[in-house]
């Protein structure tokens, strides 16, 4: 941009070419490269794909492992965003997924042209190899993989492998392209949810906070003790007033059924007993500094420091 013994460019070369959209190739480029990256990539992990392989509602494939990692608590809070992104609030419990059960074509070679899946996988009924290009399903809740073809083709509404009962509406894409394909597990959601299912037609697990709320309403109510401030004699032209706890004796022993409020009401006793001993000791000592002698007696070697020295004596020397 100069000072390098080059030219330095104007604004007409700069916006020579202006921003255009890009066109139905250049579209189709970008979507092959990313079902590539998708069918042989987990997006949580970067690693290749290896069965288990688990897929949630939008039909997006993932290893187990990432899923299982994803759900135990962890103190990467990067990882964890990250992750969040990626899923975007799909997955929340083993329930959200469901393992999809692949084919594998034992005669195909493994891959080595740079690929990072190893394995190809194929339909079951048709021997159509799926991948990039070829519209492939799962069925909910078995699992088992499929070619779009193959499934229309076929007459009723049970798996040809396992031979379970699915609905027409439990017949998920695998990464979907087309828009009516992604409304529509969208929308599969989303009435999955006002049910009270999940991805794979499980119940949701119910918050834990309620089960804490309730477990708090039916907890019994520790019991009050009764706490006065009692007023003591004057000391020294000092009112003095002390909390009066009720002492062990008191309390009536099979009053408190609750062992918590039990052990609450002995740690109360046990702080009060401390705490009138240790105003015992310094009443003691606050006393300790003031003389209780009749003011008419000599005082001699008996009298306190706070005296010894300032009294004077009732017949003086001369």
């Amino acid at each position: 941009m100069g000072n390098d013994g080059g030219s330095i460019p104007t604004r007409r070369e700069l916006v020579k070419e202006a921003l255009r959209n890009p066109t139905t190739t250049e579209l189709k480029e970008t979507q092959n490269e990313q079902q590539e990256f998708h069918w042989s990539t987990d997006p949580l992990s970067k690693r290749p794909l290896s069965r288990p392989i688990v897929s949630d509602s939008s039909g997006n494939l993932y290893n187990k492992d990432s899923i299982l990692e994803f759900l135990l608590p962890s103190k990467e809070g990067s990882s964890k965003a990250e992750a969040d992104s990626v899923l975007q609030g799909a997955v929340k419990s083993l329930r959200d997924v469901v393992e999809v059960k692949f084919e594998v074509d034992v005669e195909a070679r493994s891959r080595s042209n740079g690929s990072a899946r190893v394995e190809s996988w194929i339909c079951p009924i048709t021997n159509k190899t799926l991948g990039p290009g070829v519209k492939a399903v799962y069925l909910v809740p078995c699992g088992h993989a499929f070619s779009d073809s193959a499934i229309k083709e076929v007459s009723g509404e049970t798996c040809s492998q396992c031979n379970e009962p699915y609905a027409s509406n439990d017949v998920v894409p695998i990464l979907p392209t087309a828009p009516a394909d992604i409304a529509r597990l969208a929308l599969r959601a989303k009435t999955l949810r006002a049910k009270g299912l999940t991805h794979s037609l499980k119940k949701a697990s119910s918050g834990g906070k309620k089960r804490k709320n309730n477990a708090a309403d039916t907890e019994p109510k520790s019991e009050s003790l009764d706490v006065d401030a009692v007023q003591t004699k004057p000391r020294n032209g000092v009112r003095q007033y002390t909390t009066q706890f009720p002492d062990a004796a008191s309390l009536p022993s099979s009053g408190i059924r609750d062992p918590t409020t039990a052990s609450i009401a002995a740690k109360v006793l046990e702080k009060q007993e401390l705490y009138n001993k240790r105003r015992k000791m310094e009443n003691e000592n606050l006393r300790s500094l003031f003389s209780s002698r009749d003011s008419n007696k000599p005082s001699g070697k008996s009298s306190d420091f706070m005296t010894r020295g300032f009294s004077i004596p009732a017949n003086p020397k001369r």
